[in-house]
């Protein structure tokens, strides 16, 4: 797909960009959020990163793609770490950046975006994404911090470190490339835990060249020394210079000779795959007589509250038509709810059987309306031929009474690490409770 690259001119969101080329996405443009005029260069944001803000204008150059830039007017107000919209937080500067992409290039599709570690910055990412019909491209995601410094350092990428703000690292650190900066952060990373790759904050980067620099490349002319309010932090405010490079006319198409990609399953799920008999493809499955039991009994409505739970098993409809019954199911489910003073946002699971698969999409769309809120709940959707007759789709949910204790992970964007779901069901949800007691009980 095309795909706009947010970047902040550090080296993650530099890499994912090769990431993404490799992947054979096709970059459109580029986009920064940069901080309010002020006396220094750092801005407080959990969000982005803003030293060197100066430096991303000549980034247009140096790839020959446009750059669509936006000042951060927001704040951190929403801190929580599955983010809402939310008035007045920075995020909604994002919204307003990638919104004004879209209407110089509405074709573009994907968003690529360096996080690593950060669930905080990937879930606004992805909210923003959502919104505006988009797919965050997050390749580095959850990857191995010491693994990817290693192959940042390979690629051909150029960057150096341009702050400090960690123990073991000083102004004498700053400059140094990735190259010489890597051996360094490994001995602090044995020593003090610090972050291979600086997503506990330890320092930033600015990149000067990557194989998509096309067009030319950064040197750096003049470099001063800050010392920031904090007495363990400092940056370098820089006077760079373009340096053409000699244009071939044409880009570069194996963008993989300048990286590797992790293997599809890691060691331990390798070798259960490895040991599995073969399938041969060619064969056909045998057929297998189906059940058809369609007792009624099997299906009753059943709504019980257990412990901390209510557990809402078996809505079924006896309306005719597909959405009419879809429609009747979620009616019933909400007077459940609403019994309890409970709301959609508080189902931790859901179940739903439907007897023709080819009805999903009308399903879903009208599944999808419900579950606006962020952490929706995890799901299971399976075809059944011994649902009763004239059922087409039956649904059951498991809710948590209290919501501060709801906990869990819904991934949308494309990453190595797991596969995005697109819609608006989470890979797993949890009641923090259920963990307590079970470590009570051992």
């Amino acid at each position: 797909m095309k795909f706009v690259a947010l970047i902040s001119g550090g080296k993650d969101s530099c890499f994912n960009i090769l990431h993404c080329l490799a992947n054979g996405h096709e970059l459109v443009c580029l986009a920064n959020l940069f901080p309010p005029p002020s006396d220094s260069d750092e801005l407080d944001s959990f969000m982005y990163q803003t030293v060197g803000h100066d430096i991303i204008s000549y980034y247009a150059k140096c790839t020959g793609k446009p750059l669509y830039r936006q000042q951060i007017n927001g704040t951190s107000a929403n801190q929580k770490l599955e983010y809402k919209k939310t008035t007045n937080d920075e995020t909604e500067d994002l919204f307003q950046l990638l919104s004004t992409v879209l209407k110089h290039h509405p074709d573009v599709e994907g968003v690529s975006v360096g996080a690593i570690l950060s669930s905080y910055q990937r879930t606004r990412v992805e909210d923003v994404c959502l919104r505006l019909g988009l797919t965050s491209l997050s390749y580095l995601w959850q990857r191995d911090q010491t693994e990817l410094m290693s192959e940042m350092c390979d690629s051909g990428m150029e960057a150096i470190l341009i702050k400090v703000a960690a123990i073991g690292l000083n102004a004498k650190h700053l400059g140094l490339t990735l190259q010489n900066a890597f051996p360094v952060l490994l001995n602090l990373n044995q020593r003090f835990g610090v972050h291979v790759c600086g997503e506990g904050g330890e320092f930033e980067t600015l990149v000067l060249d990557a194989p998509f620099f096309t067009k030319g490349k950064l040197i750096v002319k003049e470099q001063q020394i800050v010392k920031h309010t904090n007495d363990d932090v400092w940056y370098l405010k820089l006077k760079v210079e373009f340096v053409p490079k000699n244009d071939s006319g044409d880009q570069i198409l194996d963008w993989s000779q300048f990286l590797s990609t992790p293997p599809l399953l890691n060691e331990r799920f390798q070798e259960i795959s490895d040991s599995l008999p073969k399938i041969n493809q060619d064969e056909k499955p045998k057929e297998k007589a189906l059940t058809t039991n369609t007792n009624t009994q099997l299906w009753k409505f059943n709504s019980t509250t257990v412990d901390n739970k209510l557990y809402v098993a078996n809505i079924t409809s006896n309306e005719e038509q597909l959405e009419a019954q879809i429609q009747d199911i979620f009616s019933q489910l909400s007077s459940e709810l609403k019994k309890r003073d409970f709301k959609f946002a508080n189902i931790q699971t859901s179940s739903l059987l439907v007897k023709d698969m080819s009805n999903f999409a009308t399903i879903n769309k009208i599944y999808c309306k419900y579950f606006t809120e962020p952490l929706p709940p995890s799901r299971v959707c399976v075809e059944s031929n011994i649902l009763p007759p004239g059922v087409l789709a039956q649904l059951s949910v498991t809710v948590i009474d209290d919501l501060q204790f709801k906990q869990g992970l819904h991934v949308q964007g494309r990453s190595y690490w797991a596969p995005s779901n697109i819609g608006p069901y989470s890979q797993a949800i949890i009641d923090r409770r259920d963990n307590i007691a079970l470590l009570n009980k051992f």
